[in-house]
């Protein structure tokens, strides 16, 4: 927040202990106490050289006598401060595009920002885990671009490896020749469901197999795999793609064609957009010459097998094999690879990778090798871990058919906004009914992952999340909503605009608190594109509603007996307006003009 009287209190300050103080720490005032803002001496305290509650005494002596400041007080070392209407105002919500615009971060913070989300396989169709990484990588880039920054979108899918080959292994034994178009089932759908059938014909094995060698009967199903005749096919499928076999490759882009087909469906339902998707079967074989530069500046060794390894000085990160004995690549490898690729693509400043926590030192060990390496840019990486999504039931697993699929979840969601909208509209049904379901639920399932830091692990309830009430994305929709319900009747009732705006009519304890909010803005929208953390924003946006309804609930608008403190209420009333739908857009959400 920033304030007019902010500039004299420096120039005091300046004067009276000779060191400058550009940003002076002010909050809102906490409810026990009165005041509007308050101004904490302790970080002042530190940068003056003063005792803080001695500080705050100056303070609030030195702002007794401002014109712009009604009251104000000293409790130990903060300084509580009321200010006038027409000031409170004039500071906060008087100047609607400069509010907006300080929304933007400082031309020196701007930088040109890679992040890299969603990253499906092919071998199925996403699910609840997919979902959240979409929401969470799409808002974040978002909220980055709308703080100034310039920000790239990329996806790198996995279209290949023996995951891959199970499903295409399942299809020529069991598909008999059915499509997406002969089915009726999208083509991730279809797809996923020989990679359940595969896994179903391999557990049948491994049961066989221990039954028929107790021996075997403690070795894990990995150990167990190659034994089994349908593994061992599944590995020479691999082989047989890896080898260009022109039969194996043209089942692989027939199959990958039906899944991007069926992503791109999901991704059309969720807003997703990307300006470069690289596809893992490009860039496989990426990071190998890398190593070998590596291997000749020292940065790596061969070992006694003739593995090549990396041995980190950081404990916790150990002896990492970076190629095989036999010339092959790990995960890292491609990692390194396919980064680099991303820097000379798009020469970004940083580069984030959306990934669930489960990962977190794969990327400790993928950055801590570019560090090594001795790339400059190499400090500029972020992973951006996710908690996952769990079940009441317990954990998803994909092979096994218990996903929640998120097609299935859209229309789970877009079903119970239907019916709640039902209920609320009683005998007066909107129009557009299935389109307004479609955005309620959506803006139900991104608000309710968006809400809490992503770092968290969540339990997913889709009930609750579709509730008007609460700490929920339809609430906020509909505090926006009745805005504008709320200025359509005030444009059709020209007397009710009438008056002169007059900011300083707005005294009510609901109107500034509203105003105060408004004012908070910039400074949350920045705070959650420096942190990555979406819910700061959806925290704000919460916050914002729920006050608009304390205000719309005991300052009557239309309805105001003076004609210039209705037109002053809706003046404030469109501000609300105006950040809500840029808040929910930040975080990729749409709006509705009514609900």
């Amino acid at each position: 927040m920033k304030f007019a009287f902010f500039a004299d209190l420096s120039d005091f300050l300046q004067s009276q202990y000779g060191v400058s103080v550009p940003e002076i720490p002010v909050e809102l005032c906490p409810p026990q106490f009165t005041g509007d803002i308050t101004v904490n001496c302790f970080p002042l305290a530190k940068a003056l050289r003063r005792n803080p509650m001695e500080l705050a005494a100056a303070l609030c002596a030195q702002l007794a006598s401002h014109s712009d400041i009604e009251a104000v007080s000293a409790v130990k070392a903060f300084v509580n401060i009321t200010l006038r209407p027409a000031a409170l105002m004039r500071d906060t919500v008087a100047d609607r595009d400069a509010l907006l615009a300080a929304v933007a971060l400082p031309a020196v913070e701007r930088r040109r920002v890679l992040i890299e989300f969603s990253a499906p396989n092919t071998n199925k169709p996403q699910h609840l885990g997919h979902v959240r990484n979409n929401t969470v990588g799409m808002a974040t880039a978002s909220i980055l671009e709308r703080a100034g920054h310039d920000v790239v979108r990329v996806n790198l899918v996995n279209d290949r490896g023996i995951h891959i080959c199970k499903s295409m292994l399942a299809y020529q034994r069991f598909g008999a020749g059915v499509t997406p178009a002969s089915s009726g089932k999208k083509g991730d759908h279809l797809v996923g469901d020989f990679y359940v059938a595969y896994d179903k014909e391999l557990r049948k094995q491994l049961a066989a197999l221990r039954l028929d060698k107790p021996a075997l009967a403690d070795k894990t199903d990995e150990e167990l795999f190659l034994e089994t005749e349908i593994g061992m096919a599944a590995q020479e499928m691999l082989r047989a793609w890896e080898q260009n076999d022109p039969a194996v490759r043209a089942l692989w882009e027939t199959m990958n064609q039906w899944v991007f087909d069926g992503f791109a469906v999901t991704y059309r339902r969720m807003g997703v957009e990307f300006e470069r998707t690289y596809l893992e079967s490009q860039t496989y074989m990426l990071g190998k010459d890398i190593i070998r530069d590596g291997l000749e500046r020292g940065v790596f060794k061969k070992r006694d097998d003739g593995a090549v390894i990396i041995e980190f000085d950081d404990p916790s990160l150990g002896t990492k094999v970076v190629l095989r004995s036999d010339g092959t690549s790990v995960y890292v490898t491609q990692d390194i690879g396919t980064t680099m690729l991303k820097q000379n693509d798009f020469q970004p400043d940083q580069q984030i990778w959306v990934v669930g926590d489960e990962q977190i030192r794969h990327f400790k060990v993928l950055f801590a090798i570019l560090k090594a390496l001795g790339y400059s840019w190499a400090d500029q990486l972020t992973h951006m871990a996710y908690g996952m999504v769990n079940l009441p039931s317990g954990k998803m697993k994909s092979r096994e058919g218990t996903v929640v699929d998120a097609d299935e979840l859209f229309d789970e969601m877009e079903t119970l906004a239907r019916d709640a909208t039902v209920e609320k509209a009683g005998d007066d049904l909107p129009e557009n009914l299935d389109e307004r379901a479609r955005v309620i639920s959506m803006a139900a399932l991104k608000f309710m992952l968006l809400k809490v830091n992503p770092k968290t692990t969540i339990m997913f309830d889709p009930q609750a999340s579709i509730k008007f009430e609460g700490d929920t994305g339809p609430y906020v929709l509909y505090a926006y909503a009745r805005i504008c319900s709320m200025l359509r009747k005030a444009a059709a009732a020209s007397d009710v605009t009438a008056g002169a705006l007059d900011w300083a009519l707005l005294k009510e304890p609901a109107e500034r608190m509203l105003a105060l909010r408004c004012a908070l803005y910039p400074e949350l929208l920045q705070k959650a594109a420096r942190d990555l953390d979406s819910s700061a924003l959806a925290g704000y946006l919460l916050d914002l509603a729920k006050d608009f309804s304390g205000f719309y609930r005991n300052c009557p608008v239309l309805n105001a007996d003076d004609a210039s403190l209705r037109t002053t209420r809706l003046a404030l009333s469109e501000t609300v307006r105006v950040i809500l739908a840029d808040g929910l857009r930040a975080l990729t959400i749409n709006t509705l003009e009514s609900m």
